[in-house]
């Protein structure tokens, strides 16, 4: 084997690549999530709850069908509907905050599942966004930057091993609560949770998964507690695998939604002709700015570079990922876009989800920049002077990783301000 494909090989298993990248996505997705919920508090007994027009028993229908998870089947009682809705936000909440975040991320993938899939028909492609991406968030190490794990690694003055581990009380806790839940949705929940073989893969049912993440959260404590030796140096090898191949499909998810819009796009006669947008902009539920809207549109050449270049940035897109460069100008050019999107046609979450799921292709250098900035102005929030993550070990591998592959960081990581996942939470 040669020195570059050994080393990128080193590099995938000693390490846990982009993560600042990974801790924006964790931060910005949940940010959209919370937000909306919060807006639609007043309205979330017509959308999710007993009032809504998808009524239950419709609901319950087409998930024996779809074999979707929700757990709000699992009761039709307000009470229910409202603890998973409150649940929901609170998980939010401090995933975006980074607090547990092996628990949290878990926690809020079932609230998102629970709540879009009790209702298949409210939302939008932002809703998508975050459905999918709430999936593969849980086999990231996202919390290793810009979080609360990360402040109070760095306050513990030590990578978490031993003695250290075992001390924390708050995370066998919150897994002993956990597992609690899990028996008693388990015992309880009739059929909407069931050892059966429609789960998130084929042959393997929610309550396996569930189970199974639960008990690898008891085998990576026990690991660190008491065996941190060769078998921690397993499960870290484990983790960083995990943690890259879904930062992977992340990248790779992105890709897909891009060329898969622009090459339908190019299929439709209004977007050859130049046409496309001019008609949204007069449709008033996608006119916040009436004003603004048929201001653009009664430019004929504004309409025609604004659909063109929407297609020819969708299309071009996963091609720039081999040129840094013209892949960092198209991103903000990208994420212009999708801000006129959220100003001219009123859809502020879709947006803002599909602005995050961009920023996994940001450069290292320029986010660990946003967060010195960040932390200038809120320096408590900073866990020490040095923010960037430990590097994790890997012969010959460069400490600071970018989350596009072939990219060195620019500023390579250093020890102290990492959190070693070695908790139960």
């Amino acid at each position: 084997m040669s020195a570059s494909p050994a080393r990128g090989l080193a590099r995938v298993l000693g390490s846990s690549l982009g993560p600042y990248q990974t801790a924006v996505v964790r931060i910005g997705l949940s940010f959209t999530w919370l937000c909306y919920l919060l807006r639609e508090w007043p309205n979330r007994h017509e959308l999710y709850g007993p009032d809504s027009s998808w009524s239950w028993d419709l609901a319950r229908q087409l998930t024996d069908d779809n074999h979707a998870f929700t757990a709000l089947m699992w009761s039709d009682g307000t009470v229910w509907f409202e603890t998973v809705y409150a649940l929901s936000i609170v998980s939010s909440a401090l995933l975006m905050l980074g607090w547990r975040t092996r628990t949290m991320s878990v926690l809020y993938m079932l609230g998102v599942l629970s709540l879009q899939n009790r209702s298949v028909f409210i939302g939008d492609g932002g809703d998508n966004v975050i459905h999918l991406m709430a999936l593969y968030t849980v086999f990231t190490r996202c919390g290793r930057v810009w979080s609360l794990d990360a402040r109070r690694a760095a306050r513990r003055g030590t990578d978490g091993e031993g003695d250290a581990a075992g001390r924390d009380v708050t995370g066998i806790v919150l897994w002993v609560a956990c597992g609690l839940a899990l028996l008693a949705a388990q015992t309880l929940g009739g059929r909407g949770l069931s050892w059966t073989d429609h789960g998130p893969l084929p042959g393997l049912g929610w309550a396996t998964a569930l189970w199974g993440l639960w008990l690898v959260h008891l085998l990576w404590w026990l690991a660190g507690r008491y065996a941190p030796g060769e078998p921690r140096a397993v499960l870290d090898t484990l983790a960083h695998v995990a943690h890259n191949a879904a930062l992977l499909v992340i990248m790779a998810e992105v890709c897909l939604i891009y060329a898969t819009a622009g090459w339908y796009k190019v299929q439709g006669s209004r977007w050859q002709d130049g046409t496309a947008l001019f008609y949204p902009m007069h449709l008033d539920y996608f006119s916040p700015w009436p004003g603004l809207s048929h201001a653009l549109a009664a430019s004929g050449i504004i309409v025609l570079l604004l659909t063109y270049g929407t297609v020819a940035v969708q299309v071009a897109f996963p091609f720039t990922l081999l040129n840094r460069r013209v892949k960092n100008v198209l991103l903000a050019v990208m994420m212009a876009e999708h801000v006129g999107i959220a100003v001219l046609l009123g859809l502020p979450f879709f947006s803002l989800a599909m602005i995050v799921a961009d920023a996994v292709f940001l450069p290292t250098g320029f986010l660990r920049r946003v967060g010195a900035a960040v932390a200038g102005f809120f320096p408590r929030l900073a866990p020490s002077r040095n923010r960037g993550p430990a590097p994790d070990p890997a012969p010959g591998a460069p400490d600071g990783m970018d989350a596009v592959p072939g990219q060195a960081d620019p500023a390579p990581g250093r020890a102290g301000s990492v959190p070693t996942d070695k908790t139960l939470g």
